[in-house]
């Protein structure tokens, strides 16, 4: 069956989502054609909200629409552990576990030359600054257990290690190949507890 365009043009948006396929798309499309104009008057309204309120914290680059964010606001932090993660996703995982109670630096991705990430792609540069200024006693590599997370964490160690004496890395709670994002809470929790140095 061929599809009108513009439900047809509907479908194609979503199918830009990741993991969304056809089928995911195409009840999307017609969910949203179920609802009434006021609430798809509202969902857009939302959606340009996020994208022009949400920015990137100039602190710790986690996503939020106060600067800094509320985590590097929060006096009852200890700004002295940085906790390095590669999206804000995974940030968000952490915190779900109520167990990490100091800061955060989101990278913005994984050092992947197949994909052209580079370093310089990466905010390594602010993390080196915020380790220079502060006197941190902890850096947690927080990354995925990926070929690209591995290659960070490494590249990673060798440039913190002269500005931190100590360097963690989550205990092996998480399989390889997880990201952190869809770990489980007691799975995360328990990474965090069993940490080790790199």
């Amino acid at each position: 069956m061929k599809y009108t365009k513009p439900l047809l043009k509907l479908i194609e948006e979503f199918q830009k989502f990741p993991g969304v396929g056809p089928k995911s798309a195409q009840r999307m499309a017609f969910h949203v054609l179920n609802q009434d104009i006021q609430q798809i008057e509202e969902f857009s309204k939302v959606i340009l909200a996020a994208k022009t309120q949400i920015k990137k914290c100039s602190v710790c680059k986690n996503l939020s629409a106060d600067d800094p964010c509320e985590i590097c606001s929060a006096s009852s932090r200890d700004k002295k552990i940085i906790c390095v993660v590669s999206e804000s996703k995974a940030l968000i995982a952490i915190e779900r576990t109520n167990e990490f109670k100091g800061a955060y630096h989101v990278l913005g991705g994984l050092i992947s030359p197949i994909d052209g990430i580079g370093p310089d792609n990466l905010t390594i540069k602010d993390l080196l600054s915020r380790l220079g200024k502060n006197e941190v006693r902890e850096v947690i590599v927080a990354l995925d257990t990926s070929i690209e997370g591995e290659a960070t964490t490494l590249y990673l160690h060798r440039l913190l290690s002269p500005l931190c004496s100590k360097i963690t890395r989550l205990g092996f709670g998480l399989a390889v190949g997880t990201e952190l994002e869809y770990a489980d809470e007691l799975t995360l929790a328990r990474a965090l507890e069993n940490r080790t140095e790199i």
